[in-house]
């Protein structure tokens, strides 16, 4: 015979068995500090998102992407947190363009975007914070800042007064306002490295849980726009590439932390 009693006590006891899982979400920190400099990471919660747009091109066909959690530097790294990596490593290497004053790149710039990094410099860099190069879907999720089908990373319409592009050089990062995630210059600025080989077609047969990009191709995806770049590659969902010893005057990055690295 079935005990009354003890189904009327169920309710109790989900939550009771529910309480450590939400009590340890709580308990994520919304921000943490990595590497010598104390860079700010902002979380990014886990959702699912469109990724793409429905415009033929690269980017699409608009797919359903869902992601875990991670964090993502609030700013692009600069040059003054560049220059100490290349101090403290030894790294004989300095970027393209560095003191080169019309591109903003040097000691003389430490609050601007650090330029002229090659994809193997980018990822060696977040290998020395203990972090990593975000994929492109987790810096298209993170850019859109939480709205689903909008084209900027402040809305749909193109505000100059919202990101710096079409311009004539970097600014010092966080010079516009955060999106909602609490982060800066995700349109604008630079385009930034991110972890993904780049084939045109891999959206047609993108895995829908956390994706890592196709197994081959001769380039690595860049994405976010730009200074030097004009008002279409700073939508959201612009995908762009270059090879990955290339080191440009309009190419920087940010990183990642996964929730699970510590």
């Amino acid at each position: 015979m079935y005990n009354l009693k003890s189904f009327s006590m169920f309710p109790y006891l989900l939550l009771v068995a529910l309480l450590p899982l939400s009590f340890a979400f709580a308990q994520v920190p919304k921000t943490v500090f990595v590497g010598a400099d104390s860079i700010q990471m902002m979380l990014i919660p886990a959702g699912e998102f469109m990724m793409g747009d429905t415009s033929q091109g690269d980017h699409y066909p608009a797919h359903k992407v869902a992601l875990d959690s991670f964090y993502m530097c609030s700013y692009e790294i600069t040059c003054s947190q560049y220059q100490r990596f290349c101090e403290e490593t030894a790294r004989q290497r300095l970027p393209e363009f560095w003191r080169m004053p019309q591109f903003h790149n040097g000691p003389d710039y430490p609050r601007h975007p650090v330029i002229g990094v090659s994809w193997a410099d980018a990822k060696d860099f977040a290998k020395w914070i203990g972090c990593r190069l975000p994929t492109e879907a987790e810096f298209e999720y993170a850019a859109r800042g939480g709205f689903a089908e909008r084209r900027y990373s402040w809305g749909d319409e193109l505000n100059p007064d919202s990101a710096n592009y079409k311009s004539d050089s970097t600014k010092v990062v966080g010079s516009y306002p955060p999106n909602a995630f609490g982060l800066y210059d995700m349109t604008g600025n630079v385009c930034e490295w991110v972890q993904d080989r780049y084939q045109d077609t891999y959206y047609m047969t993108s895995s829908e849980r956390n994706p890592e990009g196709p197994e081959s191709g001769r380039f690595r995806v860049i994405r976010g726009g730009g200074w030097h770049t004009g008002p279409g590659c700073v939508r959201v969902f612009h995908r762009n590439a270059l090879p990955s010893n290339w080191q440009d005057i309009n190419v920087g990055f940010r990183c990642v932390k996964s929730l699970s690295e510590k």
